[in-house]
């Protein structure tokens, strides 16, 4: 149990006019990017017409001389900077903000994105009127905590931050949907998401993200796509359909109002209209990304388990027999290469349905697997520049073609090199049926 002296929400002037706010030598230099001091301010003017909003939390260990920030330091430091920027160019003598002084550790890096991220606040500072201004100073809130007892004190930052190192990238997704939901949906809307969320698992949704969906938007944009972490989960956040009216969405908003009236109609025969989604299409944030992973966890399923409710039960396919049965399966770099030919099959499928599914797996196989047949030792960044077409044994990308094509006969109709030398070990049947179709030489 920890002996906290004070626990209380304050508001960011409070926090602005605590007159011994000291960052102790001991801290991290400042080191936040272009990136979170827009995403700062964007929240701040998105939220502006709120009662209040929450802006996180900081912990402090109270010494008897100074309130040393122990967690919280990068956003105090932001807020001071926001703060100094509306005091130069928004307010008069008459209304400038009082604020304490932060001292800052004398640290090169600190002090370089200091720089650089005030000039970023000079240039949006435009953007606070008179209202944004007052709800920034007195609805924008902090959880203080404030522990007299320095071990304590670390030891309740380590709490925090074990709790926050279990979440995964697919976490701070669902977070930030559900917060988009909170304005334009029921609470039974927002249950029902949850709920179908949760029932996927943290290990399945690590998977469709991580091996396929990253993957996939990345490659067909020609950008490689190592490893799904929290500093790219950008690539899964879009628009706010209630909020945003570019000429842009025009068809977003047409689809969404199409699937929503159709499902009303319907209902009374229980009869469930699909959203149209599009794994490269722009994201609508809230219940239809929900709905989108949902959808491609399914079309994820019937592809990697062909055997019993997926591709095999469509159509007689020896390919994928051999990827399930070939010796050379179960190594690391196999894998890397069948994670390849399972997302450009899923990608195909996505645009195209069902048709000649069975050419389709053809081509896709031989596209891959090259890269396995040629190469001793596949890595994922030989994987990475392989997909984008920027390997030697790839002149183009298969991705960035599927990204264009309008009709399934470009993909079906690609001239793929024969291979004439095979670098690769325990990958006979892959060869026997490079034979077979006719691509070794």
């Amino acid at each position: 149990m920890f002996n906290e002296t004070e626990t209380k929400i304050i508001s960011i002037k409070e926090l602005l006019e605590i007159q011994n706010l000291q960052i102790p030598n001991y801290q991290r230099p400042y080191k936040w990017k272009s990136k979170n001091v827009n995403q700062l301010i964007d929240d701040i003017l998105f939220h502006k017409d709120k009662q209040g909003y929450r802006l996180g939390t900081l912990v402090l260990h109270d010494d008897k001389e100074n309130l040393n920030i122990v967690d919280g330091q990068q956003r105090v430091i932001t807020i001071f900077l926001l703060a100094h920027g509306l005091n130069s160019h928004k307010l008069n003598d008459s209304n400038k903000i009082n604020f304490s002084n932060l001292c800052l550790y004398n640290n090169i890096i600190s002090q370089n994105n200091i720089k650089s991220n005030y000039g970023i606040i000079e240039r949006r500072i435009e953007e606070f009127d008179n209202s944004n201004i007052e709800f920034f100073l007195n609805k924008c809130q902090l959880v203080k905590v404030v522990i007299d007892d320095e071990q304590e004190a670390f030891q309740f930052f380590d709490s925090q931050n074990a709790r926050g190192k279990e979440l995964e990238p697919h976490d701070l997704l669902k977070a930030f949907h559900l917060r988009d939901m909170n304005n334009f949906s029921t609470e039974t809307e927002r249950i029902k998401v949850v709920k179908e969320w949760e029932s996927l698992g943290s290990k399945e949704l690590r998977d469709l993200f991580g091996k396929y969906l990253f993957k996939i938007r990345n490659w067909s944009k020609g950008n490689v796509a190592y490893y799904f972490t929290k500093n790219n989960i950008d690539i899964f956040k879009g628009v706010n359909l209630e909020t945003q009216n570019y000429p842009f969405m025009k068809q977003l908003q047409i689809n969404n109002y199409y699937v929503d009236k159709q499902n009303e109609a319907e209902r009374v025969n229980n009869f469930y209209f699909d959203y149209p989604f599009q794994i490269d299409q722009i994201i609508i944030n809230g219940k239809r990304f929900f709905e989108m992973i949902i959808h491609y966890n399914n079309l994820k399923k019937y592809v990697e388990n062909s055997e019993n409710n997926g591709i095999k039960k469509d159509i007689e396919c020896n390919i994928l027999d051999t990827l399930d049965t070939y010796e050379g399966r179960n190594r690391i770099g196999d894998k890397y290469v069948l994670d390849l030919f399972n997302c450009a099959l899923i990608y195909y499928i996505d645009k195209f349905g069902k048709i000649d599914l069975d050419k389709a797996i053809k081509k896709l196989f031989i596209w891959a697997y090259t890269l396995r047949l040629r190469q001793y030792s596949v890595k994922l960044a030989s994987v990475d520049k392989y997909a984008i077409g920027e390997h030697e044994y790839a002149k183009e990308s298969i991705f960035q073609k599927l990204y264009y094509a309008i009709n399934h006969n470009e993909i079906l109709n690609l001239n793929l090199e024969s291979i004439k030398e095979i670098n690769a070990t325990k990958v006979d049947k892959l060869l026997d049926l490079f034979k077979e179709l006719k691509y070794y030489e």
